[in-house]
């Protein structure tokens, strides 16, 4: 027996099976935004479109998830066949969902967003349907020096968020090498927030959190201007973080210590 479309999906209907032809076609991509830190600046990796729709215009390494994947596994293979570069799935964060009925002017597709922290980039390498991968200074895109292909320029902004958001020691870290200085860590943070942080209140805020940051008996050599060589710093074993506040006092420069000179002080000339 042939039946014709029509009374094939009479039939689905009638016997109460599920017909998904009873449904517009929607697709699901990953989106991977990788942030490393380059001349003190933070930057995205993007690929060059290698085929329609934009042609040739820079776009966030990502595709289409297949049939036989979760999303996990379709970020991370998509990143590694765009880039040339391996991020295990656990290490990619979800951090959005895009959603727009007009992102997108082949269909209907839905986005996941990831973002990832990667100090060590190996040499970036177009790959798949990517015809080149460079690094991008996040201010290009910001400024819009640099258009982007579909929605990731919102992406790219969302992804810059969260990343100031949570900022800490910990994350900070991730953007060094294993062994780091107070200096480069407080570069991480005046790269992430694009504003300067008080070196004394930040290197305090550094040292209160020995539990996490473990200081190396190790120095670096003196710089050509002399003066004592500093210290190594590694990430301990703990992954939580308590210093929310002291973060702050680093950024205002009103550090816990000055404050209780100040009420000192106060106290003082109340009892004189």
């Amino acid at each position: 027996v042939i039946l014709s479309i029509s009374d094939y999906n009479f039939f689905m209907k009638s016997s109460g099976e599920y017909n998904p032809r009873d449904f517009d076609p929607v697709a699901v991509t990953a989106d991977i935004v990788i942030f490393t830190i380059r001349k003190k600046e933070l930057q995205v990796v993007l690929v060059e479109r290698g085929e329609g729709p934009f042609l040739g215009r820079w776009a966030l390494p990502g595709g289409f998830l297949k049939p036989d994947e979760d999303l996990d596994a379709a970020a991370e293979r998509e990143l590694e066949e765009e880039t040339h570069v391996r991020i295990e799935a656990d290490h990619l964060e979800q951090f959005g969902v895009y959603s727009s009925p007009e992102r997108d002017p082949r269909m209907r597709v839905v986005t996941v967003a990831y973002w990832a922290i990667c100090s060590d980039l190996p040499d970036l390498v177009g790959g798949g349907d990517a015809a080149d991968a460079r690094l991008f200074p996040v201010s290009e895109i910001e400024q819009g020096k640099v258009e982007l292909a579909f929605d990731h320029c919102e992406i790219v902004r969302d992804a810059v968020k969260r990343a100031h958001s949570s900022l800490d020691p910990l994350i900070a870290a991730k953007f060094c090498p294993p062994q780091f200085t107070i200096s480069e860590l407080r570069n991480v943070y005046e790269a992430v927030r694009n504003r300067p942080i008080d070196k004394g209140n930040f290197q305090r805020m550094v040292r209160a959190n020995s539990g996490l940051l473990n200081v190396s008996a190790a120095r670096i050599s003196e710089g050509p201007r002399g003066g004592r060589p500093a210290s190594l710093w590694s990430l301990s074993e703990m992954d939580t973080l308590q210093s929310a506040g002291a973060v702050r006092d680093a950024e205002s420069g009103k550090s816990a210590v000055r404050k209780r000179k100040t009420r000192k002080k106060s106290s003082r000339r109340k009892s004189r």
